[in-house]
């Protein structure tokens, strides 16, 4: 019975949004909302697959030449599972907050419920301000490495221009998410973005098979701890996606039923990244090492430019991906979150673009700053602090007794959810921020000492005359 007074609550302002959404037809093309208005459970889960692989696809071949291809397959595999557990997390701590401030009255209806939020609701202020720092930093430099992605990629295109004024340009072209209000608005992109990035894996596996192994190829790796780790955090970065989960499922008219989307997103995800990793690092072996975007070594045609092109478009749908939740927490910071012009919106969320075009400047560094971004930022955003907020939230007997979302008894209730939280912890405690960590600085300072900061054309080949 509790569970489904709960199930009421949680639902009760979504049911009003879709039958506004239903009565605004007449108003509104259909068209219009076919492309614009997403709130629906294959929505969430084109957003969540479309987001998870980006521009990381093309660098997780440069991962398994540090890591060896069984430890590359293995960790692929390993963090995939563990990434999708803590997405559940996070959905259940959000319904659990969402259902105890609708208990109170409250309406979300203009306003983005977001992570630090939760956190506040659910276990206070000091909770609140390290996921706040976390998630924002995070996504911060998720959208730095978007725009350093676009500058490495369209370089193998057009070479006439250096990486830095690339980033300059399309620093200018990302910009314009400003306009777009909310993750219900990205629902053709997020569509287009799967695509895209599935043409791309396949593209990559069909053209290192038919181009075979170069000659004297070897495959060395994994050669020093340093390497390893650099491989294993880029690869906890891949699977470190969902620091937008809270944003996707406030998105959605029945936000209850994203359980297990993250889970089937990472399954199809998989199924791009294992194949063309493998057949990229099969053809290529330790050339890698010195390529950190696997398309620097296929040979030019039409379809790689194709790829790349591609590429260039899923990478600024995923900067507004990852921009999105910094633009509604700068919105509230200034107090106009719930304005609704779209224009003075976009305006206010202007400066939020500048130091992101600054960082993807000086640090130009395609590859390395994915993993330690993973090791730094992703290990607590998306792993740690959510197993340990779970942990903490239901750690009374009471919160247990009324929890909306219980365990699944598959794998062994409480006990067994407990058991994995201790285990996530204490793995990326230890091997993802702390191994990871320290081989991803090396790594990192290593690039700097060897390039420099503000690099005009971080690995680019000798330019033809």
């Amino acid at each position: 019975m509790a569970s489904e007074k709960v199930e009421t609550v949680v639902a009760g302002n979504y049911i009003e949004m879709e039958r506004e959404e239903s009565g605004s037809k007449s108003t509104k093309s259909r068209l219009s909302k076919f492309f614009w208005h997403g709130g629906s459970v294959y929505d969430a889960w084109f957003s969540c697959a479309s987001n998870q692989v980006a521009q990381v696809l093309l660098t997780l071949p440069y991962s398994f030449s540090q890591l060896g291809m069984l430890s590359g397959i293995l960790f692929q595999l390993f963090y995939g599972l563990m990434g999708s557990w803590t997405a559940y997390l996070i959905s259940v701590l959000y319904v659990e907050y969402r259902t105890r401030k609708e208990r109170e009255k409250v309406d979300f209806r203009n306003h983005v419920i977001q992570w630090f939020e939760v956190l506040d609701g659910l276990l206070g202020k000091h909770w609140r301000n390290a996921g706040l720092f976390f998630n924002c930093t995070f996504l911060l430099f998720g959208s730095v490495i978007q725009l350093i992605a676009c500058a490495s990629n369209i370089y193998y295109i057009n070479d006439n221009l250096d990486k830095r004024t690339w980033t300059y340009i399309f620093g200018a072209c990302c910009a314009t998410t400003v306009f777009i209000p909310s993750f219900h608005n990205y629902r053709i992109w997020s569509f287009l973005g799967l695509l895209m990035t599935t043409y791309t894996a396949w593209y990559l596996t069909i053209a290192s098979f038919l181009h075979g192994q170069v000659e004297g190829v070897k495959h060395s790796g994994p050669t020093t701890m340093v390497l390893y780790f650099t491989g294993a955090t880029n690869i906890l970065y891949t699977f470190g996606g969902h620091a937008v989960t809270v944003e996707i499922m406030h998105a959605m008219w029945k936000p209850q039923k994203f359980k297990m989307i993250y889970l089937i997103a990472t399954l199809y995800v998989l199924t791009l990244t294992l194949p063309s990793a493998s057949a990229v690092y099969w053809a290529f072996g330790d050339m890698l090492l010195n390529h950190s975007n696997a398309l620097s070594l296929l040979p030019r045609t039409g379809f790689r430019d194709i790829a790349v092109v591609l590429m260039l478009i899923h990478q600024f749908i995923t900067f507004g991906f990852a921009c999105t939740p910094l633009y509604f927490v700068w919105e509230k910071f200034i107090g106009v979150h719930d304005t609704k012009s779209i224009c003075k919106r976009a305006l206010a969320r202007l400066p939020v673009v500048v130091p992101i075009w600054f960082l993807a400047i000086i640090f130009p560094f395609f590859g390395p700053i994915n993993s330690t971004v993973g090791s730094l930022l992703v290990s607590f955003t998306v792993y740690i602090i959510p197993a340990l907020a779970h942990m903490v939230t239901f750690a009374s007997a009471s919160s247990r007794e009324n929890a909306v979302e219980r365990p699944p008894s598959l794998l062994g209730g409480w006990a067994g959810s407990y058991s994995m939280n201790i285990f996530v912890v204490g793995w990326v405690l230890v091997v993802g921020f702390g191994f990871g960590g320290w081989a991803s600085m090396l790594n990192f300072i290593r690039q700097i000492n060897t390039f420099g900061v503000f690099t005009k054309c971080y690995q680019c080949p000798p330019h033809k005359a």
